[in-house]
C-alpha cells in the first residue's frame, strides 16, 4: 500500500515497523457538542484506512482518544474551554456534557457504519501520564515555568514546522474568541503543557501537580494517550487537515523530545467538508449533523457514498443537490445488486480478478473513487451472479456501505409487494396462456390475453417467465 505522508510531503510504500502489528493512533471529538458532517467526514475516511489494513492482512490496533479537558476556543492555548463553554450552553456540568456527546458520537459512528477504535480513552483518564512526560520535558529543559504555566520551548527544536507543505488557511492558528497575547511565552510558537493560571479561573476539572491545581494543555493528550496503548513508535497518525498546525505539529514536538527519537512514521491528513461559503465549522452556523440528513430523509449511507466519491487529500464540496445524486446513486446500486441470483457456484478465477482490481484502488494512497468504480465494474464483469454477489461482500468489508442487507431489504419488500398483489385465479390464467403458447394454441393464448386485458390486467413477457401487473 502506498499512503501520502505528510511528513515527507510525498507518496510512500507503507512499511510498519512491526509486520505482526500496525499501530494506528487517530484524534477524537472534543465532546462539547455534536459531531457536524464535516468532522465524520475524517472518521469515515480514518475508518477505510483502517479497514483497507485489515482487508490486506495486516493485524490493526487503533486507539482514539476522547477530549474533554484542555481543548480551548482557540487552538493556540486562548480562549475558553471548550468544554466548559458547552456545560454554560446548556446548563449542565461538565462530565454530563462529555457522557452525551460522547454517546452522540459513536450513536453518528454506528449510523455511517464506523468501527469504534480498539482503544477508546478520555483525557480525564490519564492525568498520571500527562504529569510524568511533563516533568521530564521540564528535567531536560525542554519546557519552563512561568506565570503559573508550564510551556514547551519550541526554539530548543531544530525544525518545529514540520507539515509545512499545506496552505496558510490551514496552518492558521483558528481563534474564535476574543484573546491577548500571553506575556509568558518566551517564543511566540511555545505551547502550554500545564495550565494553574489561564485568562479564566473556573475551570470546571483541575488536578493536584507539582507546578500547582490546574490541567492539561490539548495537544499532550495525544501524544500521553498514544504512548500509553501503543508504546513509544507509532505506524500512522491520522486526523483533519486542520489539526496538522499547531495540533499534530506540537505533538510531534513535545513526543519526539520526551522520546529522544522520531515518534511517527506515517502522517494521514483528511481535507475540509467545505459549503459554497468554505470550510464546514460549527461556529459558523452551517451545522450539518447525521441527525439533519435523516431528518431529511437522507440515509446515512448516501452520506458515506458521497464521501467515497472523492479522494480524501481533496477539498470535498457539499451541497444538497451533490447528496441527492449520491442517494440516487447509491440506490440504483443498492437495486442493481436485489436484481442478482446466487445461483451457481462461485467462480474463484473471476473473483480473484476483481478483487485484484479494488485492492490495487486501495493500495493508490487509499484511492476510494477508483474502489468505487471497482463495485461498479463487479456488475458489469462477465462471471455468473454468484460470484458478483461474492465479490460486492468481500469489498464491503473495507466500504461499509450495507449493500448485502439493503439489497436483501429490496428484496423482500418486492416479495411482499408481489404477495400482497397475488390473485389466485388471474395466477391461473396466466400460466395457461404459458401453456397454449408452449401448445402453439395461439388463439387460445391470444383469447386468455385480451380476457385479462378488459379486466385491466397487463401481461408482460420476461426471460424469467410472464408476470402481470394491474393498469
Amino acid at each position: 500500500m502506498y499512503l501520502y505522508n505528510s511528513l515527507s510531503h510525498k507518496k510512500e510504500l507503507f512499511v510498519p515497523n512491526d509486520p505482526d502489528l500496525v499501530k494506528m493512533y487517530t484524534c477524537g471529538p472534543t465532546v462539547y457538542h455534536y459531531a457536524h458532517i464535516g468532522n465524520l467526514r475524517t472518521y469515515i475516511m480514518e475508518d477505510v484506512l483502517e479497514k483497507a489494513l485489515r482487508y490486506s492482512g495486516y493485524n490493526v490496533k487503533r486507539v482514539m482518544n476522547i477530549t474533554d479537558v484542555g481543548h480551548l476556543a482557540s487552538d493556540a492555548d486562548t480562549g475558553e474551554d471548550k468544554m466548559l463553554k458547552g456545560a454554560r450552553r446548556e446548563n449542565k456540568s461538565v462530565m454530563d456534557i462529555a457522557r452525551f456527546y460522547t454517546d452522540a458520537f459513536f450513536a453518528d459512528c454506528d449510523k455511517l457504519n464506523i468501527k469504534r477504535p480498539d482503544v477508546v480513552e478520555p483525557a480525564t483518564n490519564c492525568i498520571d501520564n500527562y504529569i510524568e512526560m511533563v516533568s521530564k520535558l521540564l528535567e531536560t529543559g525542554k519546557a519552563y515555568f512561568a506565570g503559573g504555566n508550564v510551556y514547551f520551548d519550541t526554539s530548543t527544536l531544530e525544525k518545529y514546522y514540520v507539515f509545512n507543505d499545506h496552505d496558510e488557511e490551514d496552518l492558521a492558528v483558528g481563534v474564535r474568541e476574543g484573546v491577548e497575547e500571553d506575556t509568558n511565552k518566551r517564543n511566540k510558537n511555545d505551547f502550554v503543557l500545564w495550565f494553574t493560571k489561564s485568562k479564566f479561573e473556573d475551570q470546571a476539572l483541575k488536578w493536584d501537580s507539582p507546578w500547582g491545581v490546574g490541567y492539561p494543555g490539548w495537544h499532550i493528550e495525544c501524544s500521553c494517550i498514544s504512548m500509553k496503548h501503543l508504546g513509544e513508535y507509532l505506524d500512522i497518525h491520522a486526523g483533519g487537515i486542520d489539526n496538522a498546525f499547531p495540533h499534530h505539529t506540537n505533538e510531534i514536538a513535545q513526543s519526539e523530545s520526551y522520546l529522544g527519537h522520531k515518534w511517527c512514521n506515517y502522517w494521514f491528513h483528511v481535507h475540509h467538508l467545505n459549503t459554497d461559503t468554505g470550510k464546514m465549522s460549527k461556529s459558523k452556523g452551517e451545522f450539518l449533523t447525521v441527525s439533519l440528513l435523516e431528518q431529511k430523509g437522507y440515509d446515512p449511507m448516501a452520506y458515506r457514498l458521497f464521501c467515497l466519491q472523492s479522494h480524501y487529500r481533496r477539498n470535498l464540496v457539499f451541497s444538497w443537490e451533490n447528496l441527492d445524486n449520491a442517494a440516487l446513486a447509491y440506490e440504483k446500486l443498492v437495486a442493481k445488486i436485489a436484481a442478482l441470483k446466487p445461483e451457481g457456484a462461485v467462480d474463484e478465477a473471476a473473483l480473484a480478478q476483481l478483487k485484484e482490481r479494488f485492492l490495487s484502488a486501495l493500495n493508490a494512497d487509499l484511492n476510494t473513487s477508483l474502489a468505487v468504480t471497482a463495485l461498479y465494474d463487479v456488475l458489469k464483469a462477465k462471471c455468473n451472479d454468484a460470484t458478483k454477489l461474492a465479490a460486492l461482500a468481500d469489498f464491503d468489508q473495507v466500504m461499509s456501505l450495507n449493500l448485502m442487507a439493503a439489497a436483501e431489504k429490496v428484496r423482500k419488500k418486492q416479495a411482499e409487494e408481489e404477495a400482497a398483489n397475488a390473485d389466485p385465479e388471474i395466477d391461473a390464467l396466466v400460466a395457461a396462456r404459458t401453456q397454449a403458447k408452449k401448445d402453439k394454441n395461439w388463439a387460445e393464448a391470444d383469447r386468455i390475453r385480451d380476457e385479462l386485458k378488459a379486466r385491466g390486467i397487463e401481461i408482460i413477457d420476461t426471460p424469467q417467465g410472464a408476470k402481470w401487473r394491474k393498469v
